[in-house]
């Protein structure tokens, strides 16, 4: 089987930033492809619509202005009373030659009465007598019936100038048709108007699709027609290219105009979008892969300096604390770890106090539980309990041999039920002992019997109260007090002894609170400490007591520890 290929955290984050870049840098191609596309096809649409309105707009007002024109000429006072008595002509002339200076599309005029002769042209007629469409042009007029005829038709005048729309309306007089009015729009004129920047071609067509002018002569087909040849997208095909086209119509007109502008211009900016796509993703992918390399090199140093912490750590190292200042997660793992070595080290020089706490403690038990003195005053007192009393001298027997099995167990926890048996049977022994001298009494709340505690926790404190509550008295009251509070076991083993007066307490306190003990006195402190170690700060000793009131010493520990947890602590 192939092993499968494991890279390292540096090759890993390169290989993740390159991937991470990547991904989001082809989504934003794909995007800006589409983008681009639609926006071209918008672009595209916009610019052919405003080319269609913007014309529209201007052969609007031109026509407008030459049909208020011809109307307002056809009835004109001037022009009645030429064509009636052929004077006044200078007048006529003068009104077309206002009006016609303001125009932004040119045009000739011509006015002709009822026999067909040119009485006022702005141009030479001569080459219009005998020409057959200018003849119709005036039956057309003529069947009007007073209405105005516009329409596509061509002239060509001297100089090469040619028209390519009309006017003509009937002059009448007394309901009488004396005459009529012509106005010719110049075709280069017309040309110029549809000239629009950003637009390829226009045109302008009457109703029946016939080019009145337009900006490429690529347009003009059979009969000067606009028949145009359409795709199956319904795009027109113009000279082996493909153009987008608007028609407009001017409302309140027989004219139209049409937009056209060709697709190569968008597959021109595809080709320079993809060029410009391609060298920035070169560049791209040099800086991406340069960053990488930065980025890896830059998180890789702090895992080295983790991985060589724990490689000394595991030699046992502890003071291979770790410098990162990056200023992000890694600096707060190696904030971590640093800490941790602290903790670490607190724990192992704690956990050494606490065994050689554990091995003061249990050999100063056994010290105690097999005391010379304790045995030779319990066997001097079985010797005359065997004399005078049998039965209290069995009792004693039973009692002592109960106290020797209970201390030699290797048990570090046990119930508090358990120790407070063997706490009844050391009082008794010792009540035996000094009769109704020794007096105790113990309370112990019923739910806390099942409490997991520290073995032979309280004999320490028992051993206090009876060795300095005799002194200069003769009779000793201790009283033993078990009951939980606000999550703690507190255990209070109180005398009616001498006590201590406050310059004793504070010294017994000051050794309970050092971390090293000197003096000889160690049952109370070493208890102490012990508890310290276990619980924490919380738990251990507390110490009250009057001059010639006696002494009150509680222990504190957590209420609710089960025995995994003290032996875990202990061990």
């Amino acid at each position: 089987m192939e092993q499968k290929k494991i890279r390292n955290f540096k090759e890993s984050t390169r290989h993740l930033f390159r991937l991470y870049a990547v991904i989001p840098f082809s989504i934003m191609i794909v995007l800006f492809f589409i983008f681009t596309i639609i926006n071209g096809r918008m672009n595209l649409t916009q610019k052919t619509t405003e080319a269609a309105e913007s014309i529209s707009k201007s052969m609007m007002e031109v026509f407008q202005q030459y049909h208020d024109e011809i109307n307002r000429m056809a009835v004109s006072p001037a022009v009645l009373n030429y064509v009636t008595t052929r004077l006044g002509s200078d007048k006529v002339y003068s009104e077309f030659y206002d009006f016609n200076n303001r125009q932004k599309v040119k045009s000739i005029f011509h006015i002709v009465d009822k026999d067909g002769i040119f009485r006022a042209s702005s141009d030479s007629p001569d080459a219009l007598y005998n020409n057959f469409a200018f003849g119709n042009l005036i039956n057309r007029i003529e069947h009007k019936s007073g209405g105005m005829l516009t329409e596509m038709n061509s002239f060509r005048y001297s100089h090469d100038r040619d028209t390519s729309y009309t006017f003509g309306k009937a002059i009448v007089k007394d309901k009488q048709t004396i005459g009529y009015i012509v106005y010719q729009l110049y075709e280069s004129d017309m040309q110029k108007l549809i000239f629009e920047q950003n637009n390829e071609i226009a045109m302008i067509t009457d109703e029946h699709n016939s080019i009145i002018a337009t900006t490429s002569n690529v347009t003009k087909g059979v009969l000067n027609k606009f028949s145009p040849k359409l795709d199956k997208q319904g795009h027109v095909q113009l000279n082996d290219g493909t153009y987008y086209m608007y028609t407009k119509r001017i409302p309140g007109t027989p004219i139209q105009v049409i937009t056209l502008n060709s697709y190569m211009s968008e597959q021109y900016t595809y080709y320079t979008v993809s060029i410009f796509i391609l060298a920035a993703s070169l560049l791209l992918w040099v800086i991406i892969h340069f960053l990488s390399n930065k980025m890896s090199a830059r998180n890789s140093e702090s895992i080295d300096k983790l991985i060589l912490a724990l490689a000394q750590l595991r030699e046992g190292n502890f003071n291979g604390y770790v410098d990162i200042q990056t200023n992000d997660e890694f600096e707060i793992l190696g904030a971590e770890y640093n800490a941790m070595l602290d903790r670490l080290k607190e724990l192992m020089a704690k956990n050494k106090e606490l065994s050689e706490l554990r091995t003061i403690i249990e050999v100063k038990q056994l010290q105690s539980q097999f005391h010379p003195h304790f045995i030779f005053n319990v066997l001097e007192t079985l010797r005359y309990a065997i004399k005078m009393d049998a039965n209290q001298a069995q009792q004693i027997v039973i009692l002592l041999s109960r106290l020797l099995r209970y201390s030699i167990g290797n048990d570090r926890s046990v119930q508090l039920k358990d120790d407070m048996n063997y706490v009844r049977d050391y009082l008794k022994l010792q009540q035996i002992r000094f009769n109704e001298r020794l007096e105790y009494r113990i309370t112990v709340v019923e739910e806390t019997n099942h409490v997991y505690v520290p073995k032979l926790l309280l004999q320490p404190l028992i051993e206090n109260a009876i060795k300095y509550g005799y002194l200069n008295q003769s009779n000793v009251l201790i009283e033993i007090r078990i009951y939980p509070s606000d999550g703690k076991l507190m255990l209070e083993v109180c005398d009616n002894g001498q006590g201590m007066n406050a310059e004793t307490l504070q010294k017994v306190n000051q050794i309970l609170q050092s971390q090293n003990n000197t003096t000889q006195h160690i049952g109370l402190y070493n208890v102490h400490r012990r508890l310290v170690l276990l619980y924490g700060e919380d738990s251990g000793i507390h110490i009250d007591s009057n001059q010639g009131k006696g002494t009150c010493v509680t222990l504190t520990i957590p209420y609710e520890w089960s025995d995994n947890d003290v032996q875990g602590s202990a061990g």
